[in-house]
């Protein structure tokens, strides 16, 4: 069983992959267009010290990102070697 967590877990520098989106509608449709779907490897670049707003590398472009939005993608944490 693979160990998923939801994409607004994701710490500062930390890399995942999209495993499952769990939105529909408008908010799912954005998502897709900016590059966010299954397979798609983002990584967390900044939190905001509130915890409402991420900034994320997306398939080269930098997004803000809810963390309302992001509890509903789940992500499989990449290891990388720092």
């Amino acid at each position: 069983m693979e160990n998923l967590t939801g994409m607004n877990t994701l710490k500062e520098c930390e890399t995942g992959q999209v495993e499952e989106m769990s939105l529909s509608g408008k908010m799912r449709n954005r998502l897709s267009d900016l590059g966010l779907i299954e397979g798609t490897c983002v990584e967390c670049l900044h939190k905001t010290s509130c915890g409402g707003l991420s900034a994320y590398l997306i398939r080269g472009a930098v997004i803000a990102l809810r963390a309302e939005d992001t509890s509903y993608i789940k992500v499989r944490l990449i290891e990388t070697g720092t």
